[in-house]
């Protein structure tokens, strides 16, 4: 029995050290891991015969300790939502839907003056939709969540408009367009007929 409990003590020494020593390996890893690819660190730290679990844990390590240093803020990964700029949503509702209803009430002036067959303008459940017959269809609507409204164009295609202060206007970030004025150029441009939207 006493020489179990020894063979059992031995036993689990080896594993101590065997863990320790893949520890300290992983603290060499990581440091070396913020200025060499993942193969360069384990190839820079891991013991020439080291076993194959003991590289499997360390490329492991790099992979969660680069996902962890990429959401706390690095510029290549996902960055944290600040919600103190944010808009708030009563004030995001308040531009959003004079934006919308302003263009509703000047698209069904425009569909009135131009006598387009096709033409038709619906707005409901927050879904302003614009049919120009056979060309196909526009539509704009609020995204409360991400305070922008969405289009959806015939010409440009989807794009996603956040509200600037600085141009009083919803402005597209990858091209900065403004949502009323590409509307204007591209709904004059497929019915034949300048619209004035702002």
């Amino acid at each position: 029995m006493a020489s179990r409990k020894l063979l059992l003590g031995l036993t689990a020494g080896r594993r101590l050290r065997s863990r320790t020593h893949q520890l300290f390996s992983v603290a060499n890893l990581l440091e070396a891991s913020t200025s060499h690819s993942p193969a360069a660190a384990v190839a820079s730290t891991q013991p020439s015969g080291g076993s194959p679990a003991a590289l499997l844990f360390s490329l492991r390590t790099i992979s969660s300790t680069r996902q962890a240093t990429q959401s706390a803020g690095d510029a290549s990964g996902r960055s944290a939502v600040d919600h103190k700029l944010i808009m708030p949503e009563d004030e995001f509702h308040k531009l959003a839907d004079e934006t919308i209803h302003d263009l509703l009430e000047k698209l069904e002036e425009y569909g009135d003056s131009i006598q387009m067959d096709g033409f038709d303008i619906d707005y409901g459940n927050q879904v302003l939709t614009l049919r120009l017959g056979d060309l196909g269809t526009y539509v704009v609507n609020k995204q409360t969540p991400n305070r922008q409204i969405w289009l959806s164009s015939l010409v440009s295609g989807p794009s996603r408009f956040n509200w600037d202060a600085a141009t009083n206007g919803w402005i597209y970030k990858r091209t900065r367009a403004n949502l009323v004025q590409l509307l204007e150029e591209e709904i004059g441009e497929l019915c034949g007929t300048p619209v004035e939207l702002s």
